[in-house]
């Protein structure tokens, strides 16, 4: 089992080992009943002391990811979830280096009625018919589209939309600082492989995007996560952590933040912007959701305020066209987006040009007035959720309304017992998404994160009644 320890970190190695093992464990990385290596084995591989790895399954033991018994060895505890076959059980030994992954794991509930866990917005808000009659019209007109390598960097008309697109936003570069990525996820990816290894310093928001958080794992970061209040990130504790450990990268979703729903004011944008400057190092500005607001737009974006070239800057539009093509783009300048479009070509060889080709059209010409439309879907859905939460939430159940975006925050009381409601949630076919993911480590949470946007406004409402009710019945037992 390869775990990447930082011996001059401020965890303990015990602390490590076993919040490494226990996220494999909640990630489906471990399946229940696979064995553990041995305490000797285990020190020897890692070259540590067998006390330490001791230690660390003591702790994993006493939290219930694992079973320890004289003489038989350790093993991964019983769950509610699929068992693996015994014809599998030859692969348990066989090593990786994914320290955990939560992303594949919660997006694995496509038998549940209400999936309230999908930050996704529901097919018929989307305009997957022209979409989809522009890429009918390529492949039958265009068919060599399905023969041709895409450009590394992206198409360059597509470019050209997206400089536009940009343009009007603030974000003044050109198609050359432009690159096109299957998804936001991607170029998460690609800045992490590029910039961070292991040991860096990456600050997040606390709570922060999962799949963020399983990239930066995954190279071995010292991920450190930033409280955040109404305003967004709390800068001025950033500030003080950042003596004590200089960054390598910052990342942050200001605007609507996946999960919480807060949006970073403008002062603070300008002070982490500053903060940046002052370290030299990357901002990763995620942006999914600008375009999502209810009410007012949004503060700018981070980048429309950098001149030095220090914020990478992703804007997905997978999630508000077509989820299924993949479709995202990231602003960079300089030698670190020639470095980013070499980690892509070594990728996938450049992002599929069918693909690229059915979006343009309706960038071009149509974005603008269907994401008008979209907000005003997604604003009724959100206060009819907000409606259903204000009649027949628990008490001691609270959140905040964010200003946009598809998401809702619940603080649950003390000791939830959120695992435990998880599981009668499937079984309700109800699924939501337990805040403790969108940390790093092994930290309980008393927050959930439900989205009012993968419905239609009818399930929506029925399956958040059915789960109120389901939440009421819990915390009074």
């Amino acid at each position: 089992m390869h775990i990447d320890l930082l011996r001059s970190g401020d965890k303990s190695l015990p602390r490590q080992i076993s919040e490494t093992i226990a996220q494999r464990i909640t990630s489906g990385l471990l399946q229940p009943g696979t064995r553990l290596p041995s305490v000797r084995g285990l020190s020897s591989s890692l070259k540590v002391s067998q006390v330490t790895v001791s230690k660390a399954y003591a702790d994993l033991e006493q939290r219930g990811h694992i079973l320890c018994s004289q003489g038989k060895g350790c093993y991964v505890a019983e769950r509610d979830r699929s068992r693996q076959g015994p014809e599998a059980r030859w692969q348990d030994g066989y090593d990786d280096y994914l320290p955990r992954a939560q992303l594949w794991r919660n997006f694995d509930y496509s038998e549940v009625d209400y999936p309230f866990h999908l930050a996704s917005i529901h097919s018929s808000l989307l305009p997957l018919g022209p979409i989809g009659t522009t890429m009918a019209a390529l492949v039958k007109e265009q068919p060599e589209l399905m023969a041709t390598y895409g450009n590394f960097q992206g198409d360059p008309e597509l470019r050209e939309v997206m400089r536009r697109h940009l343009q009007s936003r603030g974000i003044q570069l050109g198609a050359s600082d432009l690159m096109i990525t299957s998804g936001a996820q991607q170029g998460i990816d690609l800045v992490a492989r590029t910039f961070v290894g292991p040991g860096d310093t990456v600050y997040l928001e606390a709570p922060s995007y999962t799949g963020a958080i399983d990239v930066f794992a995954g190279r071995g970061a010292e991920m450190i996560f930033v409280p955040m209040d109404g305003e967004g990130m709390r800068v001025d504790r950033l500030t003080a952590m950042c003596d004590r450990r200089p960054p390598k990268l910052i990342y942050t979703n200001p605007t609507f933040q996946n999960p919480s729903g807060v949006t970073m004011s403008m002062p603070r944008r300008q002070r982490l912007l500053e903060l940046a400057r002052s370290y030299r190092c990357l901002i990763v500005e995620d942006d999914p959701f600008s375009d999502l607001y209810f009410h007012q737009p949004p503060p700018a974006s981070i980048k429309s305020l950098d001149t030095a070239g220090h914020v990478v800057y992703m804007k997905s539009f997978s999630k508000v066209l077509a989820p299924g093509c993949r479709i995202a783009c990231v602003a960079a300048e300089g030698n670190i987006l020639s470095r980013l479009i070499a980690a892509k070509s070594a990728s996938d060889l450049g992002s599929p040009l069918l693909t690229q080709r059915a979006v343009l059209p309706f960038i071009e010409r149509q974005y603008d007035e269907y994401a008008a439309k979209l907000r005003s879907a997604l604003r009724a859905r959100q206060e009819a959720a907000a409606r259903l939460l204000k009649q027949n939430a628990p008490a001691g159940v609270t959140w905040q309304l964010p200003e946009g975006g598809l998401n809702l925050w619940l603080q649950l009381p003390e000791s939830p017992g959120i695992e435990q409601l998880h599981a009668l949630a499937e079984q309700e076919g109800i699924s939501f998404l337990p805040g403790d993911v969108c940390y790093a480590g092994d930290i309980p949470s008393r927050h959930i994160r439900l989205s009012y946007s993968q419905l239609t406004q009818e399930g929506m409402e029925r399956g958040l009644r059915r789960f109120l009710l389901l939440l009421e019945r819990h915390l009074r037992s």
